[in-house]
C-alpha cells in the first residue's frame, strides 16, 4: 500500500488505534532512513536523523489512509500492524518547475513543495528566468523583474502553428516571498535550488538593460530557443555577480544553478567566471550538461545530464558529480499517450510505464535524478498536476525504492491506494486511462514527435 515502496515492509496481525502519539529515538543508520514499528503497544520511530523522522511521519499518513491527506486529517484513526525499515536510494531525489515560462503563484508553490514531500522528494529546483520571464526581485537592479517579469502576448500550443493567445502574462516572486518558500521547504527537508540561466535564456533580462545582450529585443513571447545571448563582456559577467550575490542572500542551500544550456554561439568564459564566482562565495555551481563545453570548471560543479546520459557518464569521468535527467524519460511536459485526446501533445510519448521503468546509468556513482516540468504549455496549476501526476508518483519510487522494481505491483498500489491520496489532496492528475473531458484542448496545436 504504500508508495514509494519502502525497503521493507513486514505486516502483522489486525489493527491499532492511533491519535497522532508516537515515541521517537534517533539511531544510527543510513541518511534519511528510519524504522517504524506499529504494534498493539504502541508506535515507534527509531531515526537517522530528522529527515528520517519526517518520513516516517508521511509513511504514518500513509497507512492512515486517504483522509489523513485531508486538509483537516481525522484525529483518530486505525494502523496496520506492521513494521517498515526504510531509506532511499539516492540523495538527489529532485523536481525542476520551470516558473519563467509559466509564472506560478506563491500560494501554488507551497503546495507543490508539500506534493514532494508527501512523496520523500527532497530537492525542488526552480528555474526562475529565461527569455519568456525573471521571476527574482533583484533590488540593485530592478528593471530585471519590473520589465523582464511580464510578456505581452504567448505563443498559442507550439510556435509551428503561428498562433498567439493575445494575452499579457506574467509576475515575480518578491526576495521574501522566496525567503518564505526556502523555509517552508527546509521545514520539510526539501531543498530549493534557485537558477539564473546564462549566458543564453536571456532575452528578458535583455529586454531589460539591452546593454547586457549582443542584440536587443523586448521579452520573448515565443516558445523554442532564442538565439541571443548575453555578451561575455567583464561589465555584463560582473552585473551578474551582483545579481547572484543577491540570489545566495535569498537561497543558503549550498547548489546554485548557473544554467549554460542551448546557448549558441555563447562564451564558455561567461559560465566559467560565474562558476567560479559562486565557489569563491561557499556554494556549488549546478549547470546542464552543454557546461561540459564550456572548459574547465570547478571540481565542485554539478552537471545535470538532460541530452541522454552519455554527457553525465562524461562528466563523472571528469570527477563532477551527477544528477541525471535524460529529456527521453524525466520530461513530464512530454505527452503521455499517442491518443490524439492528448493535451498539447510534444515530444515523445512518455508514458508512466516509462518513468517508472527509468533505471539511471551509473547508479552507483550519481548524486541521484530529476524529473523535469518546463512550462511553455503548462500555463496553469491544473494544467501543471495533469503533467506531473503520477508520472512523479512513478518517479518517486525510481529515486526512492530499491531496485529491482515490480511495475505490476506498482500500479496496483498507486490505483488502490495512492490515487485516492492524490484525490484527497486535491490533485487533477490524468487518470489511468487517459485525460477526463475538462482536461481534454482540442484545437491548441501541439508537435509530437
Amino acid at each position: 500500500m504504500l508508495l514509494p515502496r519502502p525497503a521493507s515492509y513486514t505486516a502483522g496481525e489486525g489493527e491499532v488505534d492511533f491519535d497522532g502519539d508516537h515515541l521517537v529515538e534517533y539511531v544510527e543508520g543510513p541518511a534519511e532512513g528510519y524504522r517504524l514499528s506499529v504494534t498493539p503497544g504502541g508506535v515507534r520511530v527509531l531515526a537517522s536523523d530528522a529527515a528520517g523522522e519526517f518520513y516516517a511521519r508521511q509513511t504514518l499518513r500513509q497507512l492512515a489512509g486517504p483522509a489523513a491527506f485531508r486538509a483537516v486529517p481525522p484525529g483518530r484513526v486505525r494502523l496496520p500492524v506492521c513494521e517498515v525499515v526504510d531509506h532511499p536510494r539516492f540523495a538527489w531525489r529532485g523536481v525542476m518547475l520551470d516558473v519563467a515560462r509559466h509564472f506560478l503563484p506563491r500560494h501554488d508553490l507551497l503546495r507543490y513543495v508539500d506534493l514532494l514531500a508527501v512523496h520523500k522528494l527532497n530537492v525542488l529546483h526552480l528555474h526562475l528566468t529565461d527569455d519568456q520571464g525573471w521571476r527574482f526581485e533583484c533590488r540593485r537592479y530592478p528593471r530585471l523583474h519590473e520589465v523582464g517579469g511580464w510578456r505581452p502576448d504567448s505563443r498559442f500550443g507550439d510556435r509551428r502553428s503561428g498562433g498567439t493567445t493575445g494575452r499579457p502574462h506574467g509576475g515575480y516572486y518578491t526576495q521574501d516571498d522566496l525567503r518564505e518558500v526556502v523555509a517552508y521547504a527546509a521545514a520539510r527537508h526539501v531543498t530549493v535550488v534557485p537558477e539564473i540561466d546564462v549566458p543564453g535564456h536571456s532575452q528578458a533580462a535583455i529586454a531589460a538593460y539591452p546593454e547586457l545582450g549582443v542584440s536587443g529585443g523586448p521579452v520573448w513571447t515565443d516558445w523554442g530557443v532564442n538565439p541571443n545571448v548575453l555578451r561575455a563582456d567583464e561589465a555584463v559577467v560582473e552585473f551578474y555577480r551582483h545579481v547572484f550575490d543577491e540570489l545566495l542572500d535569498v537561497f543558503p542551500g549550498e547548489v546554485v544553478g548557473l544554467g549554460g544550456d542551448e546557448a549558441e554561439g555563447g562564451d564558455g568564459r561567461f559560465v566559467r567566471r560565474i562558476a567560479r564566482h559562486l565557489v569563491e562565495r561557499g556554494r556549488r555551481p549546478f549547470g546542464w550538461d552543454e557546461v561540459l563545453d564550456a572548459g574547465p570548471l570547478p571540481a565542485s560543479t554539478v552537471v545535470a545530464s538532460w541530452r541522454g546520459e552519455e554527457p553525465g557518464l562524461r562528466a563523472l569521468a571528469r570527477g563532477h558529480d551527477v544528477v541525471m535527467c535524460p529529456e527521453r524519460h524525466l520530461y513530464l511536459d512530454y505527452r503521455q499517450s499517442d491518443d490524439p485526446d492528448e493535451p498539447i501533445p510534444v515530444g515523445t510519448v512518455t508514458t508512466l510505464a516509462d518513468v517508472y521503468g527509468y533505471e539511471p546509468a551509473a547508479a552507483d556513482r550519481v548524486l541521484g535524478a530529476q524529473a523535469n516540468l518546463w512550462t511553455e504549455h503548462l500555463d496553469s496549476p491544473r494544467r501543471l498536476d495533469y503533467a506531473a501526476f503520477p508520472r512523479l508518483s512513478a518517479f518517486a519510487e525510481v529515486v526512492w525504492s530499491p531496485a529491482p522494481r515490480d511495475g505490476d505491483g506498482f500500479t496496483t498500489r498507486l490505483a488502490e491506494h495512492h490515487l485516492p491520496r492524490l484525490d484527497a489532496l486535491g490533485v487533477e492528475y490524468r487518470p489511468l486511462d487517459g485525460p477526463r473531458p475538462w482536461q481534454v484542448l482540442p484545437g491548441v496545436p501541439g508537435f509530437p514527435r
